[in-house]
């Protein structure tokens, strides 16, 4: 296949361009910056929707970026080859629907809009389309959730334990990858929104104690009992959202990702590698 990768760069991106190489694909991957060369894959400079280099026919488009963007420029651009179209979006979409919070209930509404986007782009243009919606993602050292908090606790050798009762699917970024390759080649992903989570569901609170369990070095824990967070949800305002959220469930319905793609993703064993401690 000839295949662009937007948002080659992430975490996802990170385990998908070599399973794309491993297939024996091309693969042309767009940046915003200038990428050192890589065996195997093209790097392309631009951004969406607006400078997006030409290229000659497509048999995929794969996207972890902004899903509007990718509609706006599906919409005002023509392509040869009738490309399969896959992108990922975020259980948000579902969880924050109702938050107690403004500014995610807008994140939610952004989401959905950006997937109803992408598919009215697509069917327009005739191509086959699949969206994927992961819970927390993991696994590169690139996240902005569970990396930063392993890190900090590596640097100050003390890590919070905030209770939490609320269940989590934490995902690993080599499972999307798997499932995105997966899609490409499963007519009946088409037309989908999938949700895909972990393989595993846990309280917040054991998620946590297993991201500490995970780091190559001793780490003070520091219980934060309920009450203390309850305390900080209505002090701190800024705290308001994350911490009322760890009473929630952030899960996902693996139920259709298993029944049409056959995708099983791990449960959750993080190690090390997981936040750029070592190789992957």
């Amino acid at each position: 296949m000839n295949v662009l990768v937007f948002g080659a760069s992430s975490q996802i991106g990170y385990f998908l361009l070599p399973r794309l190489r491993a297939r024996g694909d091309t693969v042309f991957a767009l940046s915003r910056h200038v990428r050192p060369a890589q065996d195997g894959v093209t790097w392309l400079q631009g951004n969406l929707p607006h400078s997006v280099p030409s290229l000659g026919p497509l048999s995929a488009i794969i996207s972890f970026g902004p899903l509007q963007g990718l509609a706006d420029w599906l919409a005002q651009t023509e392509i040869d080859g009738s490309p399969r179209v896959i992108a990922t979006s975020s259980m948000s979409a579902e969880t924050k629907r109702n938050s107690e919070v403004p500014a995610e209930r807008a994140i939610s509404q952004h989401l959905r809009d950006g997937e109803a986007a992408l598919a009215a782009a697509c069917e327009r243009r005739g191509y086959a389309w699949t969206v994927f919606r992961p819970t927390l993602v993991y696994g590169a050292g690139l996240d902005k959730s569970l990396t930063p908090i392993a890190r900090r606790a590596s640097r100050t050798h003390v890590f919070p334990l905030p209770a939490g009762s609320g269940m989590r699917q934490p995902v690993h970024a080599d499972d999307i990858a798997q499932a995105v390759l997966t899609a490409l080649v499963t007519p009946d992903a088409s037309g989908r929104i999938l949700p895909i989570g972990g393989g595993e569901r846990l309280p917040a609170g054991e998620m946590f104690a297993r991201v500490r369990r995970s780091l190559p070095m001793a780490t003070l824990p520091i219980p934060l009992p309920a009450w203390l967070l309850r305390l900080g949800r209505h002090g701190v305002p800024r705290l308001r959202g994350p911490l009322s959220r760890l009473e929630g469930d952030l899960i996902a319905d693996n139920g259709d990702l298993q029944r049409v793609l056959g995708v099983s993703p791990r449960p959750f064993r993080p190690d090390a590698a997981c936040w750029g401690m070592g190789k992957n």
